[in-house]
């Protein structure tokens, strides 16, 4: 399995892996492409995969593309050269595997590799990390390409997509914003690269999105596009929670708080957000008077996933000499008692998976999503790039289990008040409780599609039982 740089994607893979291997007895090694960047989150990580289970990792260090790709090129641009440039390494590292894979899985960063597959005469397939919405979009893109004129996002009516909900203009996924970029290209590359596999995984269930999980196996266009390949619905893959003796010390101070009385805040490894919204954030967490846990990197600049391929930790804490200065004046020390903030990274799936947390305010990527669907935990939609527009809109107007602001907070600086609205409806309002059910119905869902004999289960087994038909037919051609 072929991953591109960034927890985003390695997660899953890894997730995946360890799935295969212990419930389905297959024999899985992972080529993880690094940058120089690598954060010492994803080292844990990967130790922690390579040591609990069977998984082999290899660690493959990314190309140099500085030369190639201009320091402001957009990240889908340059984790698409940057995949391309590594390709050379990627193919000694798969030659040099004793025995040789049977097959090739990539994400959708990974169509580069495809060749290597067909150079070993074995199958390849595309793992989607993200949802069946985005997937049928992402297949359609092509067409969408050819049939609209000028920019998608000065369109007055919804993007249709065949036998799927459509997509207003705005949003669509970040490089589908701009056509004139260099990124709207490289996407269009990734999505054809998709349909020249043998078969799609996506990180989704039945339940959870029938409609477009129909479309895409039955829809003519669209299994025209993806040429006729069979469709698996295997998520949710994501971490699961799992108790641990020794306790991170939000999680000693989430112990001593009420039931359902705390917000989380976190946009993910890569998500940042402007100065001026960070302290309107911080003044809508005072105001709303409820308890949170934030987890906090410095502003960005004009970038919303500024922190993607930069992960590194913020070097200071909240009790380091003197409070950041993005944050009010004196706010660290009027919420002491109430709020607890964490520089760069927290545990996340245990957070959302204590008892005292009743909400999660996200930047709706797909794995935080899934975390907190599979938590049983409502969410503050607050997207920020790649396909969290959609992401959000699914969660608030089909699943029913987000608030969201009037205004994308990519827009416009979204004001105190209304977060202090949002933060208060899903901790006290009777909104906050309807979508708590909402989400735990959609909790029992998950728990049952991955269960033996569920769709999901069902699913993973006929991918693995259709690879090895491919690979007994490779074997005797």
């Amino acid at each position: 399995m072929v991953s591109s740089p960034g927890i985003g994607h390695l997660s899953p893979a890894l997730f995946l892996g360890q799935r295969l291997v212990t419930g389905h007895n297959v024999r899985v090694t992972i080529l993880i492409v690094n940058t120089t960047n690598t954060s010492e989150t994803q080292s844990q990580l990967i130790s922690t995969y390579t040591a609990d289970t069977n998984i082999s990792v290899i660690e493959i260090p990314a190309a140099d593309i500085s030369s190639i790709v201009a320091p402001d090129a957009k990240v889908v641009t340059r984790l698409c050269v940057m995949m391309r440039e590594t390709i050379p390494t990627i193919r000694t590292a798969i030659s040099s595997m004793d025995p040789r894979p049977d097959v090739l899985m990539g994400d959708i960063f990974a169509n580069e590799s495809w060749a290597i597959a067909e150079e070993l005469k074995i199958p390849k397939y595309v793992f989607v990390t993200g949802n069946a919405w985005f997937t049928g979009l992402f297949a359609y893109s092509p067409v969408l390409d050819k049939k609209v004129v000028g920019q998608y996002v000065d369109l007055s009516e919804l993007v249709e997509i065949p036998g799927c909900k459509p997509v207003r203009p705005e949003e669509l996924t970040d490089p589908m914003l701009d056509r004139d970029d260099e990124a709207y290209r490289v996407y269009l590359d990734q999505a054809v690269g998709m349909t020249l596999t043998d078969g799609i995984l996506i990180n989704t269930w039945e339940h959870l999105e029938p409609q477009t999980l129909d479309a895409l196996r039955n829809n003519e266009i669209l299994r025209s596009l993806i040429n006729d390949k069979p469709v698996y619905s295997v998520g949710p893959i994501n971490k699961k929670y799992e108790p641990v003796s020794s306790k991170n010390e939000v999680i000693e101070w989430l112990d001593k708080q009420p039931e359902r009385s705390v917000i989380y805040v976190s946009f993910g490894s890569g998500g940042t957000i402007p100065a001026e919204q960070m302290k309107e954030l911080a003044w809508g967490l005072e105001m709303s008077q409820q308890r949170f846990v934030w987890v906090v990197r410095p502003p960005s600049g004009q970038s919303s996933d500024g922190a993607f391929l930069k992960p590194g930790p913020d070097s200071r804490g909240p009790n380091d000499s003197g409070p950041p200065d993005y944050f009010p004046e004196g706010f660290l020390t009027r919420t002491q008692k109430v709020g607890f903030v964490v520089p760069s990274w927290a545990p996340q799936v245990e957070i959302l998976s204590h008892t005292s947390v009743a909400g999660f305010l996200t930047h709706c990527g797909w794995n935080s999503t899934l975390e907190s669907i599979t938590s049983g935990v409502p969410m503050i939609a607050w997207p920020l790039y790649a396909e969290q527009f959609m992401n959000a809109t699914m969660l608030v107007e089909d699943l029913k289990v987000a608030v969201r602001p009037e205004v994308m907070p990519t827009k416009k600086v979204v004001e105190r008040e209304e977060i202090e609205r949002m933060v208060r409806s899903l901790v006290e309002g009777e909104e906050g409780k309807t979508m708590t059910n909402n989400v735990r119905r959609l909790k029992a869902s998950a728990e049952e599609a991955m269960s033996m004999n569920g769709s999901s289960y069902i699913s993973t087994c006929r991918f693995i039982q259709d690879c090895w038909s491919r690979v007994n037919l490779a074997k005797k051609q």
